[in-house]
């Protein structure tokens, strides 16, 4: 706890008031701000006397003042999951300890609630989404409708033993068989409570299945080995929705030794480990873990990339935010490659407007270390792409699947096209 509240209060003291920062979406009226304010002030802290572990009770939505990039780094560096970012606040999760960590270091609470009051019934519509057991079941049914083109393999399990799938697509080989066709990854459920990005990449994979015989999308499935690996995080998406309402779950499912549930998974590779925007404490949404790798699933992804130097573009889906966005996220500074650079917000670019997104590089909102993304094109250089989708939250019901689903699938065929040489994508 020291070292955080040093962070906390070096980063309130140290950075100038609210500033409008370019990108970021304008705020609410003066009065909403007020609003705010007051109820931030009616609704007094609650004494954390919870037993350790507790999936919602000890977790609020809070809304906390903070203006500039680098308090918002700090309050993430404190734990919490920073969802929503406008120009004097930011929104997100976070465990009552956090909150009471950012408070003592003199940032302002303008609004927090419960997630118990916000936990909902799973409604009829949302049996669409597909849990564990129906993901692996439209997988097989991918490989059974295109056996030619599409194989199905395991790349390792999960803390409590769950396979984690990979879809491979590829006209010569199949199954974990090395190819020299230039290689996309699309990865999703690094973050249980996000559903949506799953549903994403299982219609990646239909339509490809699908349009196998379409001249556009055969040509692309002739010349590339294409990976889909819908939900890297079994373990979190399941106890996510193991019981009548969603648990608004982040991590994994490792049971630390204080018996705090889990590890931030797109905290722990190997790029600034437990530096800034990642925290060392259990119970906070964005704890890092013992150590870089240590959660199986993030090590067999690492295993599964070190294993392929045939891939050069990764796609990382998340929820929600709609942005496409580019590395560093980890560093205050943009890529040193010139080249790279502009191959990075050319191919951003045109995904954004494909979806509707914006684009950005990663740490225009806030710093935050042992990303996916980063440590891919760090170890490999990879062109790795992090998604945020639309939805307006984590639980936007089944009419957002198919509302995302059609620019989900040109921008997965736009960065498989450029998967030969993103470089090209600036040319």
């Amino acid at each position: 706890m020291p070292r955080i509240l040093f962070a906390l209060a070096f980063a309130f003291c140290a950075a100038a008031p609210a500033a409008a920062d370019p990108g970021i979406r304008s705020d609410e009226s003066n009065q909403s701000l007020s609003r705010l304010k007051e109820q931030a002030k009616a609704d007094e802290l609650p004494k954390v006397d919870e037993p350790a572990g507790a999936a919602v009770e000890q977790r609020y939505w809070v809304v906390i003042k903070a203006g500039t990039r680098q308090q918002r780094t700090a309050i993430a560096t404190a734990g919490m999951a920073i969802e929503e970012v406008k120009s004097d606040r930011v929104s997100g999760t976070a465990h009552i300890k956090t909150i009471q960590a950012l408070q003592a270091a003199g940032f302002e609470v303008l609004f927090k609630e419960n997630l118990v009051k916000w936990s909902k019934d799973f409604p009829p519509q949302d049996k669409a989404y597909h849990d564990f057991a129906r993901m692996k079941a439209a997988l097989d049914a991918v490989v059974k409708a295109s056996p030619r083109v599409a194989s199905l393999f395991s790349i390792g399990k999960s803390w409590q033993g769950r396979e984690i799938w990979a879809l491979r697509f590829n006209t010569t080989e199949s199954g974990t068989k090395p190819s020299r066709k230039p290689g996309a990854v699309f990865v999703s459920d690094h973050h249980a409570r996000e559903h949506l990005s799953v549903e994403m990449l299982i219609k990646i994979a239909e339509h490809l299945s699908a349009r196998r015989e379409d001249p556009a999308v055969k040509r692309l499935l002739d010349a590339r080995d294409i990976y889909v690996i819908p939900m890297l995080n079994p373990d979190g998406a399941e106890y996510d929705i193991s019981t009548g309402q969603y648990k608004w779950h982040r991590k994994n499912m490792r049971v630390n030794p204080d018996q705090e549930l889990g590890v931030d998974l797109n905290r722990n590779y190997d790029f600034l480990f437990g530096g800034e925007g990642s925290s060392d404490q259990t119970y906070s949404d964005t704890y890092h873990g013992p150590s870089a790798f240590s959660e199986p699933e993030t090590k067999v992804f690492k295993d599964f990339l070190d294993s392929r130097p045939n891939v050069r573009t990764l796609n990382s889906l998340h929820s929600y935010g709609a942005l496409i966005m580019y590395p560093w996220g980890g560093k205050d500074a943009p890529i040193d490659d010139a080249a790279d650079l502009k191959a990075f917000q050319a191919m951003a670019g045109a995904m954004a407007r494909m979806t509707g997104f914006g684009a950005q590089q990663s740490n225009e909102m806030y710093v935050a270390t042992g990303d996916c993304t980063d440590w891919a094109y760090d170890a490999h250089k990879i062109f790795a792409f992090t998604t945020e989708l639309g939805g307006r939250g984590f639980y936007p019901g089944a009419a957002e699947i198919d509302k995302e689903a059609p620019g989900q699938v040109q921008a997965a065929l736009y960065m498989i096209e450029y998967s030969d040489d993103p470089r090209r994508a600036a040319r």
